[in-house]
């Protein structure tokens, strides 16, 4: 018999062959790699990951000319070049020749980046930069006006031509925020709301340095658009030390990130039951977690038990066997304040759940209630549970309708252009009281989202308390005067956050 042949030993390097060879000279290698690569190679073992993580956490900005005719090759040219070596890029600026078609070359530069990284692509008057193909620095400018063009069909290779750069700046953050125009109902005209894209400046620099002011802003507008006022709002807005710098008179295409979208909606089970009360005399039990409380109504005179309240709740139910859980809701006023800040008076509305009564007190679940505290009595019901889900259901039904068919309000008035933002996910937070048994049926909590956006990721869980932005008038049906007092912590409720996303498009 032939003997097994052997392998011939190995003559490449493995990886932890060239992980000996010491991290600083690891670095230079890869830093000689095409950005693609680098991140290919970023997955082969945990000590390249963290010496490409170093590598890339590096500022970098690179770009790239390219004068050829073609779009698609000019495209590949700069592209590649500004790929050739490692960056991770966090947003992208294209200019191109006006012989190019715009949307086109916007098209192409987008598709070549993921989704989640900005891309501005203009028209521009000329590009100067270091050419993909000979490495030499070029400078070119071109004749834009329309009255030139037989001058332009002359002119040939000279009007084509692009420029890319791509950048990653660590340490910041990069938003690209459009200013907005509304049409004035008045005149016919269009005003810039040039106040909003201030107030969305500040409120996205403040959420992530803490400061209003960014550090730098880059403005690109069209020649229609008086920029000039836009600057002298920002002038004022910002600080002297913000860096304001762009192009005022360009056609341009951008592409944001993508935004994703949430949407809550709240599916009650609990309702109302008898007159407000007024609590009197409260005492706290840290060691039961729990309050005991006397109360009275309004128009009567002197202080009622506990077992006084309940019978006359009972009552309202038609009897004590009818009764189901109880809960007390307390809106309680008080003052909040955040660091140094002066101290506001907000409404709140808490729920206790009723333990029992006698013929001194009223005991009910938690803390934290106050003598002069009104509170109503609530009762879990599976019928106003099961038509709030039928309300959700209808609710969901005209978000989805919106989220796809929705205007897109960046295009002109004589357009009906739409664009979809498709649900991609959903949670459900449901209390633990809820379920088969109390509605005699599985999937009644569920059947909202699952009928209107089947196929589409959902779970859930049941819980203790159920969480959710919202104000007393969910409970209160038809009641706008309680549109003021905020109810965020829910008992025998379902919550639903559903999860939609704008895919960025090319915009004027």
């Amino acid at each position: 018999m032939d003997k097994p042949r052997q392998k011939p030993p190995a003559t490449a390097l493995s990886p932890a062959t060239i992980d000996m060879i010491g991290e600083d000279l690891l670095f230079n290698i890869f830093s000689k790699l095409p950005a693609v690569e680098c991140a290919a190679a970023a997955c082969v073992s945990r000590s390249w990951n963290a010496t490409i993580t170093r590598l890339l956490s590096l500022p970098k900005l690179s770009s790239a000319v390219s004068l050829d005719p073609s779009l698609q090759v000019a495209v590949n040219d700069v592209i590649d070049k500004v790929l050739a070596c490692p960056i991770r890029p966090q947003f992208v600026i294209a200019s191109i020749g006006p012989a190019f078609d715009l949307d086109e070359a916007h098209r192409l530069i987008a598709g070549r980046f993921g989704s989640q990284i900005p891309v501005i692509t203009s028209i521009s008057q000329g590009i100067f930069g270091q050419n993909a193909t000979t490495n030499e620095f070029e400078e070119v400018q071109w004749d834009t006006f329309d009255e030139e063009e037989e001058a332009h069909a002359d002119l040939g290779n000279e009007i084509h031509g692009a420029l890319l750069t791509v950048g990653f700046l660590p340490g910041l953050a990069i938003d690209l925020i459009p200013l907005s125009k509304t049409r004035n109902k008045f005149q016919g005209n269009q005003v810039l709301m040039i106040d909003d894209l201030v107030l969305s400046v500040r409120e996205r620099s403040s959420s992530r340095s803490g400061s209003a002011s960014p550090v730098g802003i880059l403005l690109f507008s069209d020649e229609d658009t008086d920029i000039k006022l836009v600057l002298e709002k920002f002038d004022y807005a910002f600080s002297a030390e913000t860096v304001i710098v762009g192009d005022g008179g360009s056609q341009f295409l951008y592409r944001g990130v993508g935004e994703t979208q949430f949407h809550v909606m709240l599916s009650t089970g609990i309702s109302s039951i008898g007159p407000t009360y007024k609590a009197v005399s409260v005492r706290e039990r840290s060691s039961d977690y729990s309050t005991w409380l006397t109360a009275k109504r309004e128009a009567v005179h002197g202080s009622l038990d506990g077992q006084t309240i309940l019978d006359q709740i009972y009552d309202e139910l038609g009897g004590h066997n009818n009764c189901p859980v109880l809960y007390v809701g307390v809106t309680k006023r008080r003052k909040c304040s955040i660091g140094q800040e002066k101290p506001s008076w907000i409404s709140t509305h808490e729920f206790h759940e009723v333990l029992r009564g006698d013929e001194e007190y009223l005991y009910v679940h938690g803390v934290g209630i106050r003598s002069g505290d009104s509170f109503r009595f609530y009762h879990a019901s599976s019928d106003l549970a099961r038509a709030s889900c039928n309300t959700v259901a209808n609710n969901f039904r005209h978000l989805k309708q919106l989220l796809n068919y929705e205007r897109d309000d960046h295009t002109n008035s004589n357009s009906v252009a739409m664009q979809k933002k498709p649900v991609f996910g959903g949670i459900m937070f449901a209390c633990c009281g809820r379920g088969k048994l109390f509605f005699g049926e599985p999937n009644v909590d569920g059947s909202p989202f699952l009928e209107n956006f089947s196929g589409v990721t959902f779970s859930g869980t049941y819980c203790t308390g159920e969480i959710a932005r919202a104000d007393l008038s969910s409970y209160e049906q038809g009641s706008q005067e309680h549109s003021s007092i905020r109810c965020n912590f829910h008992v025998f409720s379902t919550v639903y956050l559903v999860m939609s996303y704008t895919p960025p498009s090319p915009q004027h």
